[in-house]
């Protein structure tokens, strides 16, 4: 492990320990590193660097909307390996949510998520990607 030493303004400083307390952080240390993850991941993201993932995709759907259940579920089992679990509630009278949890590689993810989210009747969708560092041998994801 390394130690980085860091200089901050007051102002900074104050408004970086108001983030750390309103988030439950113990130490400017792991607030520093949730921080740097985060960033790195994004920037893996946006560069195609981050190969693999594991995705939180959530939209809000008419249900009256004709055949869209059955195209959504359809989607996901022609793509019952990136799908691994599927939440679904009745938030109306017309409207669901579902959410999906997802895993694969990071480009076959985004292209799902798009097909989910464009789908006629899906009126709200959002895919949350996050970035698996993989390392030989670590993640084998079963590909049929």
């Amino acid at each position: 492990m390394q130690r980085l030493t860091i200089s901050l303004d007051d102002d900074l400083a104050a408004a970086f320990d108001e983030l750390m307390r309103r988030r439950g952080y113990a130490n400017r240390s792991e607030a520093v590193r949730d921080l740097l993850r985060r960033e790195l991941g994004e920037n893996d993201l946006k560069s195609g660097a981050a190969k693999q993932c594991v995705a939180v995709l959530s939209y809000v759907f008419d249900h009256h909307e004709r055949q869209l259940s059955s195209r959504l579920t359809s989607l996901q089992h022609d793509h019952h390996t990136l799908a691994i679990a599927t939440l679904h509630a009745h938030i109306s009278h017309e409207d669901c949510v579902e959410t999906v949890i997802l895993r694969e590689a990071t480009g076959e993810v985004k292209e799902f998520a798009d097909t989910v989210i464009a789908e006629t009747g899906v009126r709200h969708g959002h895919v949350q990607l996050i970035p698996i560092e993989t390392k030989p041998g670590q993640i084998k994801w079963r590909r049929k």
